[in-house]
C-alpha cells in the first residue's frame, strides 16, 4: 500500500540531502537540476500536491555504486569478482525494490568522481550532482527499498577510487575538444556541445534526443566510433541516464541507417 512519505523526506533534508519528489515511474516531479535543495517547508507543500510521491536524494556529496540484480546480469557477480568484499562494508547501505543493493560513499574533497553507468557489468556508479538515487522506504510496484543498516557514509577506500580512476581513463578524453574543432569545419550547432554538457534531459524525450544527437553527428561525417564515446559521454551527463543497452541499440540503429544514405547516395 503506498503511503504518505512527507515525514521520510523532511527527515532526510534535515540530515542535509537534497531531496527529490519522484513517481512509480522513477520519474522527478519536479525540476530540480542546478537547483538549490528543497527546504522542508517547500517538501511539505510538494507532498501536498503529489501525496504518494517516492523519495530520491540527489548524488552530490556522495556516490553511489549501484547494483542491478533483476536484469540479465547479475551485478553481485561482478563486485564478488573484485575480491574487495571490504570495500562495500561499513558504509550505508540499501536493498532496493529489486533486490539490488546501494552502497553510498563519501565524494572525495580533492577529486572528481565521475559518474559511469556500466561500470562494470551490472553495476553503475552514479555521481554526477544533477543525478539521483531512490531511498527507503519508498516503493515501486509493491516492493520496497529498505536499509540494511544504520552506518554513515563512509569516505571511499583507495583501491574502489583507484578501479574508478582507471575506469575513468578508459573513457575517451577531450571529445569535446575534438568535436569543437570539427564543427569549425562543419558548421556544426552549438546544441551538439550543449548536449554533450547537459544530457539528453527528461525521461520522456531521451531517446528522440539521442536520436537526434546520433543523427547530427554523422551526417557531419563524425566517425561513428567517436559519434559513440560522444553519445555515452552526453548519456553520462544526464540527470536520469538510458540504460546502456537502450542507449547501444539506438546508436546501432542510427549508425546502420547512416550507412544505409550513405550507400544509396554513392558515398
Amino acid at each position: 500500500m503506498l503511503v504518505n512519505l512527507v515525514n521520510y523526506a523532511v527527515s532526510y533534508a534535515e540530515k542535509g540531502f537534497s531531496v527529490i519528489p519522484i513517481g512509480q515511474n522513477k520519474k522527478p516531479l519536479i525540476k530540480f537540476a542546478n537547483k538549490p535543495p528543497l527546504a522542508p517547508d517547500e517538501i511539505r507543500k510538494v507532498w501536498q500536491m503529489h501525496p504518494l510521491a517516492n523519495i530520491a536524494l540527489k548524488t552530490e556529496k556522495f556516490f553511489v555504486i549501484d547494483v542491478d540484480r533483476h536484469g540479465e546480469v547479475d551485478g553481485m557477480e561482478s563486485i564478488r569478482k573484485l575480491n574487495h568484499s571490504e570495500w562495500f562494508k561499513g558504509t550505508l547501505t540499501e536493498m532496493t525494490a529489486h533486490n539490488g543493493y546501494h552502497f553510498y560513499f563519501q565524494k572525495p574533497v580533492d577529486e572528481t568522481i565521475s559518474q559511469d553507468i556500466g561500470f562494470l557489468p551490472g553495476v553503475d556508479l552514479k555521481a554526477h550532482v544533477n543525478n539521483y538515487v531512490v531511498v527507503a522506504p519508498s516503493s515501486l510496484n509493491g516492493k520496497k527499498y529498505q536499509w540494511l543498516n544504520h552506518e554513515p557514509i563512509k569516505p571511499a577506500p583507495q583501491g574502489l577510487l583507484e578501479l574508478i580512476k582507471e575506469k575513468s581513463a578508459q573513457m575517451p578524453k577531450n571529445r569535446v575538444a575534438q568535436l569543437y574543432q570539427s564543427i569549425n569545419k562543419r558548421s556544426k550547432t552549438t546544441d551538439l556541445f550543449e548536449t554533450i554538457i547537459n544530457g539528453f534531459g527528461d525521461q520522456g524525450g531521451r531517446n528522440d534526443r539521442l536520436t537526434e544527437f546520433m543523427g547530427g553527428l554523422l551526417i557531419r561525417n563524425v566517425d561513428p566510433e567517436i559519434a559513440t564515446k560522444l553519445a555515452l559521454l552526453a548519456n553520462q551527463a544526464t540527470a536520469d541516464p538510458l540504460p546502456l543497452n537502450e542507449v547501444q541499440r539506438t546508436i546501432t540503429s542510427m549508425i546502420e541507417k547512416e550507412g544505409r544514405r550513405r550507400a544509396s547516395d554513392g558515398g
